[in-house]
């Protein structure tokens, strides 16, 4: 696909593929600001640290997709070891399997009649594998419905997760007893499989505290207790119970791992997505991976930086930068100001008291606090927190290595 000039991407590339781009040996200072990019070794660590944490306690691993939406890096978690790859809507199932993805889970329900038959196409292909999940006998009649519409044309039947939830949450069955009905109606059915059962902690569960661990601790142990309810209805293939955020993995882990000997054809697939490149906020302060009692070579690290620069300095204290919300992921709060230097590309100088106070469309309001030496024409560099809202606003994302060579580009499918 030809690279245009959109956003930080130089301008005399218009035209190229992505690889006589990069034969061209670009450097991040070529780029124009705002500029989002990809530190590749901090990147490479993540992939490796969370990998073997997976492995270290015999969890399957299907890292949720929508963090990125970038196929290149589903690719490099699928490198690392990942089973497979877990998405939000059936959209972007299309964009995975389109892109050589092969083993997918829906972590959702799908009652779309096109979409439903789409991907049951799909599944004349022995390779691909399809799992979503029902809360409803609503929604199984619905899948009936588009998929008995095929007829012989249904390769095989579609593998279905039922999902527990809790009162007043998200989606999900309310309680126990009624999954247990929801998947008596499932077994039955002649065009879906039971295929096991799934939940989201963080749907009952709060930021991280003792109190929230506990909250997620019952909640994934009502997910076994249910698997343990229909082990009667399940069939001789696999079966699996799925769970786990970026927060509480290590808790779904604990519990999975103390179950794991009981159904010992079971696979326990655990999904975080946001740590394989981490933060600045959110999940530098909640995830198990993070913070100062977490060995250095088994923490995760921010992998992704923005860069804006100075367009104004009305005020000693106030810096008017070139980034805003259509550049920055502002959900969970507001971009940290770490760093600043001459002109992108040039050596960085901490920042230290200084703070982004407020976001337009498309400019960021930074109080420099002791800084006063930053002026106009400067770059500020930016962390952020939550990696979900970072990629969709970036079509193109550069890979750095640590001498600020570019050696990659990451395209984003949104």
């Amino acid at each position: 696909m030809p690279l245009t000039s959109e956003k930080s991407l130089p301008a005399d590339l218009e035209g190229m593929t992505d690889e006589e781009f990069l034969a061209t040996r670009p450097r991040l200072g070529d780029f124009w600001t705002p500029v989002l990019y990809i530190e590749r070794e901090a990147l490479s660590h993540n992939l490796t640290v969370m990998q073997r944490w997976m492995d270290a306690r015999g969890m399957d691993f299907m890292p949720h997709g929508k963090t990125t939406m970038a196929p290149a890096l589903w690719q490099a978690q699928l490198d690392a070891g990942a089973r497979g790859i877990t998405l939000a809507t059936p959209g972007q199932v299309r964009t995975a399997l389109r892109h050589g993805v092969r083993t997918v889970m829906l972590a959702n329900e799908i009652v779309s009649r096109p979409a439903l038959q789409w991907i049951a196409g799909r599944l004349a292909d022995p390779a691909v594998g399809f799992t979503c999940w029902t809360d409803s006998i609503e929604g199984i009649e619905r899948m009936e419905s588009a998929l008995g519409e095929l007829g012989t044309d249904l390769a095989r039947p579609l593998d279905v997760l039922v999902e527990l939830g809790a009162p007043g949450k998200r989606t999900g069955a309310r309680d126990v007893e009624e999954a247990v009905a929801i998947a008596e109606r499932l077994a039955a059915s002649p065009v879906l499989r039971l295929a096991g059962v799934a939940g989201y902690e963080g749907a009952v569960a709060g930021r991280r505290s003792p109190e929230q661990a506990q909250v997620a601790r019952s909640f994934v142990e009502q997910l076994v207790e249910l698997h343990r309810r229909l082990a009667p209805l399940y069939d001789d293939g696999e079966v699996m119970v799925t769970a786990a955020g970026s927060v509480y993995f290590d808790v779904v882990a604990e519990v999975f791992g103390a179950a794991r000997e009981e159904f010992p054809r079971t696979r326990w697939v655990l999904r975080p997505g946001a740590y394989i490149v981490h933060d600045h906020g959110l999940y530098e302060r909640q995830s198990p991976l993070a913070g100062d009692e977490v060995p250095a070579e088994e923490r995760l690290r921010p992998a992704v930086h923005a860069v804006a620069q100075v367009v104004s300095k009305p005020e000693p204290h106030l810096a008017y930068l070139d980034a805003g919300r259509r550049d920055l992921a502002f959900d969970s709060e507001l971009p940290v100001a770490l760093a600043y230097a001459r002109g992108l590309g040039k050596p960085w100088h901490p920042l230290e008291g200084a703070e982004v106070t407020k976001l337009n469309d498309q400019h960021a309001y930074v109080d420099l606090g002791p800084n006063t030496g930053v002026a106009v024409g400067d770059v500020i560099q930016l962390g952020m927190s939550h990696p979900c809202t970072m990629f969709d606003k970036w079509r193109v994302i550069p890979v750095v290595d640590d001498d600020g060579t570019v050696v990659g580009l990451v395209r984003t499918y949104f």
